[in-house]
């Protein structure tokens, strides 16, 4: 019988052990190639519609994300403490920017959401959300720094403070006009609530508010609709209107984009077999699940879940609060945009301009998402160092 020399198991274990090493450290950078290879094949196949005018998208992409590869290596050096500090003048400058879009934005598709520097085009709303996340993460600390539970009347000031951090940037956004982007807003501050030690009654008493005023909100547009247009507008009238009638699935974008997914079988068609509106951007998941079917449709959305998941899984293991209420509103910023995004291609959900994160061709989101991503790696680096 040959013995095992113990050199060899040490370095069978060794092995092993880098081997895992290896694999927690670089989990992230498994899903980001993953997301990034399925940008690429979406874009080149969705770029045989579009208008040359547009450049080379696929050119383009591979730009923003050498830039959002530069962020992320920069974010990761800096300490996440000095981040918080400066998340409150975040927030400021990208209310500047919100306001100065009434000034000097672009007028894109209708809607003045875009500065145009030097033939590129940059949407504050999307940078927006991580100074939301960053600076909600760091009044809900300050309160609970010193005692686990605070006062009624603490409790109500914090909801308040959160109240107006969320209203001001939703107000300026839902003026561009940018609905999706405030729903974004919404799901980030009440995310932030939860996974606080505030009373939950609270946070019932918040929904249950917003419920209340999206009935009687509705009940006035079904009603009274000749009050709601001297009130608000008819543009905004027919945004709503957009909105409320999405069952009808009516609407050259969504029926082709039923089209392109419907006959695309298991393993697609290879290729786009039908136009439709921003196949590079909102209707991504449609370019992606038409080229390669019910298989690469379901793939795209484990890897996209799982991802969610991981970031869930780290916050158990996250001993800082502050770190823990980062993540989990970075977390529930991916999983609605992702269901959004993927709903409104399937006439699940009503059709809101927003982009599947880290897949959708865009400078502005797929930056603030590898932002977002570099916040990630910068909390969990103690723990695989």
């Amino acid at each position: 019988m040959i013995k095992e020399n113990k050199n060899d198991i040490y370095s069978h274990n060794n092995k092993g052990e880098y081997m895992k090493s290896f694999f927690k450290e670089n989990v992230i950078s498994f899903y980001i190639l993953a997301f990034l290879t399925i940008s690429y094949l979406s874009i080149y196949e969705a770029s045989r519609f579009l208008s040359p005018s547009l450049g080379n998208l696929y050119y383009k992409q591979t730009i923003w994300y050498f830039v959002g590869f530069i962020l992320i290596y920069i974010i990761k050096k800096i300490k996440i403490e000095k981040i918080y500090k400066i998340s409150i003048y975040l927030y400021i400058i990208n209310i500047i920017l919100l306001f100065g879009l009434f000034f000097f934005g672009s007028d894109i598709n209708n809607s003045k959401a875009w500065y145009n520097i030097f033939g590129f085009s940059f949407q504050p709303s999307e940078f927006m959300k991580i100074s939301l996340i960053l600076l909600d993460a760091s009044i809900i600390n300050k309160h609970y720094k010193k005692k686990d539970k605070i006062q009624k009347k603490e409790e109500i000031l914090l909801l308040f403070t959160l109240f107006i951090i969320f209203l001001i940037p939703s107000i300026l956004t839902f003026l561009e006009p940018d609905t999706g982007s405030v729903i974004g807003y919404l799901i980030i501050t009440i995310s932030m609530i939860y996974i606080s030690n505030i009373d939950k009654k609270w946070l019932v008493g918040l929904c249950l508010f917003f419920i209340m005023f999206l009935i009687i909100f509705i009940y006035i547009y079904f009603n009274y609709q000749e009050l709601f247009i001297n009130t608000f507008g008819s543009n905004f009238f027919y945004r709503i209107d957009r909105i409320i009638n999405w069952q009808s699935k009516s609407g050259l974008q969504l029926n082709n984009s039923l089209i392109a997914i419907g006959s695309s079988g298991l393993f697609g068609h290879n290729y786009i077999p039908i136009y439709y509106p921003e196949a590079e951007t909102d209707f991504i998941f449609t370019s992606f699940s038409s080229t390669y079917g019910f298989l690469g449709g379901v793939l795209l959305i484990i890897i996209s879940f799982s991802f969610d998941l991981y970031i869930l899984s780290l916050i158990k293991k996250e001993p800082i609060k502050q770190n823990k209420y980062v993540l989990f509103g970075i977390s529930m910023l991916f999983l609605y945009q992702q269901i959004q995004s993927i709903g409104m291609t399937l006439g699940m959900l009503p059709i809101t301009g927003i982009t599947l994160p880290l897949i959708s061709y865009g400078g502005s989101s797929l930056l603030s998402y590898l932002i977002l991503v570099g916040l990630i790696i910068n909390i969990n680096k103690k723990k695989t160092e």
